[in-house]
């Protein structure tokens, strides 16, 4: 009986180990806004939001349901008479995810990233028109309460 219960503890953890990919979705939404290069709000602004699993037209200001993936999001912004604006959105790894590898054995960890669910964005797409940006979930201040992100551009920094 004292080596069964132990024997039981583990299957019963690593069984719980795959409820991740059971509640988590294959969908993330995203809040998609535009602004000029000086901060002030560009509406009504087209853009395109692109991974491996798919590509999303939007109109920005606004949030945009996009499919979840280990690949980079990227988003392409336009509006007459003004130059457009990129944006790309690194894919970094869920908490569940690591949880699958330690409790699950890996099974789950290889259903999330095949389905993507393993994955997250930043939850917040400032796109910069007439300039490229880089948003990432590790220079978000807390990505737990999805703070607001440090955006890379290609002549510099700048935070917002």
């Amino acid at each position: 009986m004292n080596t069964s219960l132990p024997l039981l503890l583990l299957l019963g953890t690593s069984l719980l180990g795959g409820c991740a990919t059971i509640t988590s979705s294959e969908m993330q939404t995203v809040t998609l806004s535009t602004r000029t290069p000086s901060g002030d709000t560009v509406d009504q602004t087209r853009c395109t939001l692109k991974n491996d699993r798919g590509s999303w037209a939007a109109t920005a200001p606004g949030n945009v349901m996009i499919r979840r993936s280990a690949e980079d999001l990227n988003v392409e912004c336009s509006k007459d008479g003004m130059s457009p604006g990129f944006l790309r959105a690194i894919s970094r790894s869920a908490g569940g995810m690591w949880g699958n590898i330690v409790l699950g054995g890996g099974i789950g960890a290889i259903i999330d990233h095949n389905k993507g669910t393993g994955y997250n964005y930043p939850s917040d797409l400032p796109v910069r028109m007439g300039e490229s940006v880089t948003v990432d979930r590790r220079d978000e201040k807390n990505p737990d309460t999805q703070a607001a992100a440090e955006q890379t551009a290609t002549s510099g920094s700048a935070r917002y």
